[in-house]
Order: structure tokens, then C-alpha cells, then sequence
């Protein structure tokens, strides 16, 4: 019994490894498809992107009224135009409520809370991809029954901001905020956080982002502030946050503190001679023989006289690198001075916030910037003779990203948030199942930042953003009065109010000079991390924080790893054609808008002027744009760019953003136009849908066949979707829309039009059902496409249907329409025809291009004769012949076949296509049938050769071993028919 289990789970494990290949053999069919694609609109020549003219074969902007659900045209035009199709449908939508959500609703909740997107500018095409799959995912749930919430917010961003603002300030008034103070350089950010989160709006809407704007929230408005304050007094209270001396990353251009997040590295050299000046000892190697009892030994400072004790290695103990670590700052250039023979151990905090040495690195060099002070401390140990040797070394040094100055190392004061007990709770919820990251292999990434976590540094010495609610008392007995020198003399309270009532206890008895707040704000995360609880009106416990908190879903790139609920979604990085980081220095970051609505190079780079570039990275960027986009960029519209980035989510880390991948989709969405436009033209104006479900048992065979193909395409897309593969759901209603319905169905059902009869009817029934379902599959990743050719279908009689698209039920299976034998059937018939096809272009038949010409099948037994002979009717239609014959091998007629070209379907099916015999090179026939003949011999040869292994009969499984003899008779068969041929 056990071996026969072991045996089934074999063979489970073989066809889950078999349906993976399989999987990935279609994906890779796909790419290729889409870079044909691709290669195909890239080789037209593109024309340049100008002022629109208006195109009479297309669909013209509607006249709707603001306040009135729109209005169509009674005529569909001829081509799709999307400016028109996408025009005032979400105006629509939003009026009508369909995006909002019910804190009283007893359905299911589905949440999703919208990264709240920087203030500091317009949304990038990264921020399109978020957009899209969110959506998608939104869209879809709304459908399938739940109470879907997708919640927007706007981030204050505190440092981004302040530093877009700061060059904007500078480049119009040429001042700072230093210049103008906190309360004037709040007013200019609240006006800039007002201009660009109205333009991210526009953005959002253009998107078709069905975001519940009634819930719009910003991480500084009186609501999340009230929030914040509130969980900084609580986790203080409760020891979580604390004040701390702690080294921290120094900007000493903006002159604040950095998180570790915002350092970039750069591999360059030296120990810093600089620093030379604050050293307090020596150390040396433990093993060192020379130092073998260091202790109670000198060396004198070169520049202050200084005694510094030599000490070993061990002697130091770094309680953040564990011990026998001595911390030694980053290099700065590519160079080590060696001092004697003695490394020193380096000083952190010698340096004034703007970087200038302070008074205890000596006065010598008291005041000069950090630099300077390099070159002068080496010229001055060279004049002292002590400088022995200058050699290049090769170490890494932190850049911050935004400012590009060194990061120092600094020892500050600052506020802490204690993350080890909070890591250790995330990574126990991922334990017991509570938590699931998607993508899987993200997870190695996601637990290693989680055991590795270092308390917060969450101060930040800037303007923008909330200030900490914090107070520090001066005392009229303390010693030093500067602000800040005593770690203890901090309160922490709601309001100023509280504060003082705070110090009258904690220095009860004492007298309190001075109590003043903190001009430090918090780090934008601190806010960010709550949102998921403010954004539902915390700390109070509303109706809605009980309805929708915790969320169902976050999904963010996967450079972010923030965790507020059951699932974790990460979708790739969006990079550009090249492969490169999209930048503004190199004009290749997109506006998403510049790919819905077009746009001239000349648009393009107006757009770039208007930036913070210095003219270098101007011209840099300019020049970029020209390489990339020389004829502009063509309207795509919404829909096409948001399939087109859904699509790219199969890519597992980067996606290579292509715009002609968008174009490749724009042209998709005229197909699907074209296609509609078709079947609506066929249903004519009087056409009623059918009330009941369809059931195909009576019905051609071309109907039963969609019909259950649409059902195994509406199971797929719901797995995926179920299953966060929203590439793969994607590609299946695409692949069924494009090869099934348009190529194939809308072609064979053409001949039940020719009168007035069952089969029109029945044709009729099942393009609409198709349609209409289609559409339902098709919204979520489509949605004004979709909507704009659902309210043009016809509607049942004696059913009220819904107002929208967007609030129909998303479509389910529907077990009777399954029919694995049609499926079957058309499998055979579809091979049959792409095989004539195939003859008929490499014939090269000039003169017969446009004949229909007669075909006929030489069939190897009863069972594939049936099928051929059941079928001609499609076969003829959809390979566009005069006729059709249908043969079994042996009878007489095969020899009749006159001048043919011929070509193998199966094992048990040929197909000869007659054509004039001038076209005909018989011995050019010859070596085609001789050349397959060697290439099945081949693959005969080494099937049976891996069969005539002395272990096969013992050691291979015998399911395997019926396959290869299949596969052998198969081969045998088909080596007989080119012979016989």
C-alpha cells in the first residue's frame, strides 16, 4: 500500500512538473508573439507626434453633459479612438457612487489602501503600475461580491518635499528656508502640496483608478496629525520610543539626520586624516607583536600634544557589530595615509552639523570645512615629517540619494523607535500563516530585513512635517542651559497644556526656566506605517476602523517592505527600454498622461525645462528624449497602458518599460472595436438576448465550442486572479478574445448568416452571451473600453440589467457549457486548417492568392474520417477553400489527387492542396517529404535508443514506458505516410 502511495505521489510530482513546462513553454510562445509584435509596429516607419486632426472612420469626443451619464453615437465608428471612448466615463462613474464602499454592508470586505503617493510632483509610470494592478485587483472583488474599499491618501513626504520646494524657493526668490523661517516656509509648502496632489487627482482619474474619493486622506491633516501625536505619546509611555545618543547618518547639506533607506553607495578610498583631529586612542592588532601589553602606554597627538592610549582591538567592544569590532568611519577619496606605523582609531563626532570642524578637533583647523581641512592636515603632517606613505585603497562610503553629499557619521541626540519586538511579532505572523508575501521568493528578502532590524532613528531636522510632540525643560539648576544637553529633561505630551502639566510633576520641587517643543519633525514613515489605522479615523474607535481595519491586501514595489495586512503583493521595478533606472537626469521617466493622451518631443521637453534640472542634467536629459522618443509618444490611452503594465507582471524583478509594448495593446483595443462592431452589425437592431442561460446541446458545433472555451478561459482568469497572478489572468482573457473569439468563431459562424434559419439564431444567441460575458471578464483590467461597448449591447427583455459594467457580477463557470469532446474535435480541425494555410503561403501562389482553391484529406482511420467529414463546413470556411474532401486511406480516389501539395496534420491525417500544376516544383516537393522523413528517423532513432537501455524494463515507471511506446507507433505511422507520399 505505502508503495503504491509513493508511487502516486511520483507520478502527481511528474504531472506537476510536466503542466510547469508546459506553463512555461506557452509563456514563452507569448513573448515571442509580443516581440513580433513589437518588432512589427517598431519596423513601421512611426510618423511624428503632432496637433490631432480629427479622423471622420473614427469615434468623436462625446458632448455629454457634466452631470448626465454619457452619450453615445448611434453608429459605432470604424476605428477605436480612446480619447473619445475614455472621455466621461469616470465622471460618471464617480457621480454615481459605484466606487464607494458601506461600513455597514454584511458582504465580505476587500481593502486596499493606496501607497500614498509623494506630494512632491506628478505620479510617474511606476505609480501607473501600482495603479493598474490595484485597480484590477479592486475592480475585480467589487465584482465578485465583496464590499471593496480602495482608500487614497497623499504622503507629505518630509524630506522630498522640502527639498523640491527648497530649489524651487531658491530658483524664484533666491532664498532657503533657512532664509525665510518655519512659518513662511510652511506657507509655500502647503501651497505646493496643494498644486500637486490637485494634479496627481487628475492623474489618478485619468488612470481609471476607482478609488473611494469620499475617504481621501493626506498624512498632515488635522485627522493623521491627531494620530501621530497620539501614537508617539503612547509608544513613549510605553518605552517604545525613547531619546537616544546614538551615531546617526548626517546630511551636512540639508543638515539632517537620514534614514538608512535614503544612503546610496559609491566604492571609493582613504581613512580620513581629518578626523585625526577628535581621536581619542590608538588601536592596534591584538596579535601584534609589538603592542603585545598595550596597556597604560602613549602616543602623542602630532597637533595638540594629546596622550592617547594605545589600546588593542579587543579592548573595544561596539555593541551594533559585536565585539572585538572597533567602528572606523567610511573613506572618502581613493587614497590611506599611514601614520608611522600606527592606524588610529577614528573620532565620529568632531564635526559641526554643516560639516565644518568643531573647536575640540583643535583649533589649528577650527571652523574649516571637512575637506579643507583634509588638505591641510596632510600638508601639515608632511611638513611635520610624519607622513610616511600614500597608497590607493578600495572602500565604500555612503551617498545620500537626494542631496549627493557624503553621509557622516554622527553622534546626536535623536528620537528612537524600538523595532526588535516589533520585527520578532511581523516574522512570528508570517510563522503561523497570518501574513503571506506574494511573490514567494521575496520572502528570503523580507525575513532578513526583519532579523536584522536596528532601532529607528525617526527625527529629522527639517521644517515639512509633524512636529515632534516633545518638550525640553531648562532647569534654573542645571549647569549647561543650551537647549537639549540633558537627556532627562524631556516630557513628551499631547499639546503644549499637558506638557507643562507633565514637568510641574516629573520637576516637581524644581524650578523650570524655560519649556520649549522640539523643532525637529518626525520621519515621513512614522506617519506613513499609521495610515492604515488613521486613514479610518484612529485613535477614536469608528464605525469605519471596525468595518475595514486591517486590509486585505498591500501592494507596492518591491524596494518597499511595509506590512498593515494579510497579504503582501510585490510588483517589479520599472525600469526603461534600456534597462535602465528611470530618472530626471536621464529623461527617460515617463508621465503616465504622456502615454494615454500623446505627446511631441517638443511637449516632452518643454515638460523637462519646467523641472528642478540643473542645465547640465538638462541637456543630458534632453538628449535622452531624442534617442528615445524622436517622433514623440502616440496616444495609447488608458486601457492599453494599463494591460500593457498588468502584463508585464509576469517579469519577476525588473520590467523594461517599452511604450511600443503599449502601442502593440492600443492596437489590440481597435481589434477588439472591430470585433464588436462586427457582431453588433450581425445581431441587427431587433435582436432580443435570450433571458436563460444557453444550452449548447442543440446548438452548432462552433457555438458549443466557444461557448465551453469561454468557460475554461472564465475558470483560469478566476484562479489567477484568486491567486494574485494577475499576468497570467490577463493574458488568458486576451488569448481568448484575440485566437478564439476574433480568429477563429466570429470566421466560422459567418456561413449561419446566409438566412433565416435555427442556426442564425443560435449563432446570434451565442455572440451575444459571448460579448456581454467577454466584456464582464475583460473590465477590470479594461475598464472604459469595456464599459463604452457593454452599454451599447442590447439588453434581455423583462430584465432590468445594471447601470454599469463595473457593478455587474463578475463571470463564474457554468458546468453544462464544458465539452471536452468538441474541444477536441476543433483541435484536430484548427490544425487542419493553419496546416493549408501553411501550404498556401509557402507556394508562394501569386496568381492563385485570392482564388479560393479545393483541398482534400487523406484520412488513416474511421475515427479521424468522422471528424473530417462532420466538419468541412468549418474547415472550408475558416481556410477559405472552394471545397473540401474528405478521403480514407486506400480508396481510389487518393491517387486523384493531380497537382497538390501535401503536408502531414497527425499520425492519421494528410491534407493535399490542389493548386495549377505550373506552381508545382515536384522535385522541390520530393526533398521536402525526404528531409522530414530523416528528421522523424532521427527522432525515432533516439527514442528507441533511450528505450534499449539495459535498466529500462526494470527501472522506468510504467506510465512512462506506455508513453514512449505511443510515441514510437506515432513516429512509425507518420515515417509510412511521407513514404507512402
Amino acid at each position: 500500500m505505502a508503495e503504491a502511495e509513493k508511487k502516486t505521489a511520483t507520478e502527481m510530482e511528474r504531472k506537476l512538473k510536466k503542466e510547469e513546462k508546459a506553463k512555461e513553454k506557452e509563456m514563452k510562445r507569448q513573448k515571442a508573439s509580443e516581440k513580433a509584435k513589437v518588432a512589427q509596429v517598431k519596423s513601421a516607419k512611426p510618423k511624428p507626434v503632432t496637433d490631432k486632426k480629427i479622423n471622420k472612420d473614427e469615434e468623436i469626443p462625446s458632448d455629454t453633459p457634466p452631470d448626465e451619464k454619457k452619450r453615445l453615437s448611434s453608429q459605432m465608428a470604424k476605428q477605436y479612438n480612446p480619447s473619445a471612448v475614455e472621455t466621461s466615463w469616470y465622471e460618471w462613474w464617480e457621480r454615481s457612487e459605484f466606487f464607494k464602499a458601506d461600513a455597514k454592508s454584511t458582504k465580505p470586505k476587500f481593502v486596499i489602501l493606496l501607497p500614498p503617493p509623494n506630494v512632491t510632483g506628478v505620479l510617474h509610470i511606476g505609480h501607473a503600475l501600482t495603479c493598474a494592478v490595484q485597480d484590477t485587483l479592486i475592480r475585480y472583488k467589487r465584482m465578485s461580491g465583496y464590499n471593496a474599499l480602495w482608500l487614497p491618501g497623499f504622503d507629505h513626504a518630509g524630506i522630498a518635499t522640502q527639498d523640491v520646494v527648497d530649489k524651487d524657493l531658491m530658483r524664484e526668490t533666491g532664498k532657503t528656508s533657512h532664509d525665510i523661517g518655519r512659518e513662511e516656509f510652511l506657507k509655500v509648502a502647503w501651497k505646493w502640496t496643494h498644486k500637486y496632489s490637485g494634479t496627481i487627482k487628475t492623474q489618478l482619474r485619468r488612470l481609471g483608478s476607482s478609488l473611494d474619493w469620499s475617504r481621501e486622506c493626506f498624512t498632515m491633516d488635522e485627522e493623521r496629525s491627531k494620530a501621530v501625536v497620539e501614537a508617539f505619546v503612547r509608544l513613549h509611555k510605553e518605552g517604545v520610543i525613547y531619546r537616544g545618543d546614538h551615531l546617526v547618518n548626517w546630511d551636512c547639506f540639508a543638515r539632517t539626520a537620514r534614514s538608512k533607506e535614503e544612503r546610496g553607495e559609491v566604492v571609493v578610498s582613504t581613512t580620513r586624516v581629518e578626523t585625526m583631529l577628535g581621536d581619542t586612542a590608538i588601536a592596534v592588532h591584538p596579535d601584534d607583536a609589538r603592542y603585545k601589553h598595550p596597556h597604560g602606554k602613549f602616543a602623542v597627538h602630532p597637533f595638540n600634544g594629546r596622550k592617547l592610549p594605545i589600546v588593542c582591538d579587543a579592548d573595544f567592544v561596539d555593541p551594533e557589530l559585536g565585539t572585538g569590532c572597533v567602528k572606523i568611519t567610511p573613506a572618502h577619496e581613493e587614497k590611506e595615509y599611514e601614520l608611522g606605523k600606527l592606524h588610529h582609531l577614528e573620532a565620529i563626532n568632531i564635526f559641526t552639523n554643516d560639516g565644518k570642524i568643531n573647536k575640540n578637533g583643535g583649533c589649528e583647523f577650527e571652523g574649516m570645512q571637512r575637506y579643507l581641512a583634509r588638505e591641510a592636515v596632510v600638508e601639515a603632517l608632511h611638513s611635520k615629517g610624519l607622513l610616511r606613505v600614500v597608497e590607493d585603497k578600495d572602500m565604500r562610503i555612503g551617498i545620500c540619494s537626494r542631496s549627493n553629499d557624503v553621509v557622516e557619521p554622527m553622534l546626536k541626540p535623536q528620537w528612537y523607535v524600538r523595532c526588535s519586538t516589533m520585527g520578532k511579532e511581523v516574522l512570528e505572523a508570517a510563522g503561523d500563516g497570518k501574513l503571506e508575501i506574494i511573490p514567494k521568493q521575496y520572502s528570503a528578502d523580507w525575513r532578513r530585513w526583519l532579523e536584522n532590524m536596528h532601532d529607528w532613528c525617526i527625527s529629522r531636522q527639517i521644517l515639512w512635517g509633524h512636529r515632534i510632540p516633545a518638550w525640553y525643560a531648562t532647569l534654573e539648576e542645571d549647569q549647561l542651559k543650551k537647549f537639549g544637553t540633558y537627556i532627562d529633561h524631556w516630557v513628551v505630551a499631547r499639546t503644549e497644556e499637558e506638557a507643562r502639566e507633565e514637568a510641574a510633576v516629573k520637576f516637581a520641587g524644581k524650578k523650570v526656566l524655560d519649556l520649549s517643543q522640539d523643532p525637529d519633525v518626525l520621519d515621513t514613515w512614522f506617519s506613513s506605517g499609521l495610515f492604515p489605522l488613521s486613514a479610518f479615523g484612529w485613535p477614536d474607535q469608528t464605525e469605519e476602523l471596525k468595518a475595514f481595519y486591517p486590509g486585505s491586501v498591500l501592494e507596492t514595489g518591491l524596494d518597499i517592505l511595509f506590512f498593515w495586512v494579510a497579504h503582501v503583493y510585490l510588483h517589479p521595478m520599472v525600469r526603461d527600454a534600456h534597462g535602465r533606472k528611470m530618472s530626471k537626469a536621464l529623461g527617460n521617466g515617463i508621465d503616465p498622461l504622456e502615454v494615454i493622451n500623446g505627446e511631441s518631443l517638443a511637449g516632452l521637453q518643454t515638460r523637462l525645462g519646467k523641472g528642478n534640472l540643473d542645465p547640465k542634467e538638462l541637456v543630458i536629459a534632453k538628449e535622452g528624449q531624442v534617442k528615445d522618443f524622436p517622433n514623440g509618444i502616440p496616444e495609447c490611452g488608458a486601457d492599453a497602458l494599463r494591460f500593457a503594465l498588468v502584463s508585464y507582471t509576469a517579469q519577476s524583478y525588473n520590467i523594461n518599460m517599452d511604450v511600443q509594448r503599449v502601442v502593440c495593446y492600443r492596437q489590440w483595443c481597435n481589434k477588439l472595436w472591430n470585433a464588436v462592431r462586427f457582431a453588433m452589425m450581425k445581431l441587427g437592431d431587433n435582436y432580443t438576448p435570450p433571458v436563460k442561460t444557453l444550452c449548447p446541446e442543440t446548438m452548432p458545433f462552433s457555438c458549443k465550442w466557444i461557448l465551453s472555451v469561454l468557460n475554461k478561459a472564465v475558470t483560469k482568469t478566476v484562479d489567477s486572479l484568486n491567486a494574485f497572478e494577475l499576468a497570467d489572468a490577463g493574458n488568458t482573457v486576451y488569448s481568448w478574445w484575440q485566437y478564439q473569439f476574433c480568429d477563429v468563431f466570429i470566421e466560422a459562424i459567418k456561413p449561419c448568416f446566409s438566412g433565416e434559419n435555427l442556426d442564425r439564431t443560435h449563432a446570434q444567441d451565442t455572440l451575444w452571451v459571448c460579448l456581454e460575458t467577454g466584456l464582464r471578464l475583460l473590465h477590470p483590467f479594461m475598464p472604459f473600453v469595456t464599459e463604452e461597448l457593454w452599454q451599447r449591447l442590447p439588453s434581455p427583455k423583462g430584465c432590468e440589467r445594471e447601470a454599469s459594467i463595473m457593478i455587474c457580477e463578475y463571470p463564474s463557470p457554468i458546468e453544462e457549457w464544458t465539452d471536452e469532446k468538441v474541444e477536441a474535435e476543433m483541435e484536430m480541425v484548427m490544425a487542419t486548417v493553419k496546416t493549408i494555410r501553411r501550404l498556401r503561403a509557402a507556394e508562394s501562389m501569386e496568381r492563385q492568392r485570392n482564388e479560393k482553391l479545393h483541398a482534400f484529406a487523406l484520412c488513416g482511420n474511421i475515427r479521424t474520417l468522422e471528424i473530417m467529414q462532420s466538419h468541412e463546413l468549418e474547415i472550408r470556411t475558416l481556410a477559405s477553400l472552394s471545397s473540401f474532401e474528405v478521403i480514407l486511406k486506400g480508396e481510389d480516389r487518393a491517387s486523384q489527387a493531380g497537382s497538390a501539395v501535401v503536408e502531414t496534420v497527425n499520425e492519421n491525417l494528410k491534407v493535399y492542396l490542389k493548386v495549377d500544376g505550373a506552381a508545382i516544383d515536384p522535385e522541390a516537393e520530393r526533398e521536402k517529404m525526404r528531409k522530414k522523413i530523416e528528421e522523424i528517423q532521427n527522432q525515432k532513432e533516439k527514442l528507441e535508443k533511450s528505450m534499449g537501455v539495459s535498466w529500462y524494463e526494470e527501472k522506468v515507471p510504467a506510465h512512462i514506458k506506455e508513453e514512449n511506446a505511443r510515441k514510437l507507433e506515432k513516429l512509425l505511422q507518420e515515417v509510412d505516410l511521407f513514404q507512402e507520399s
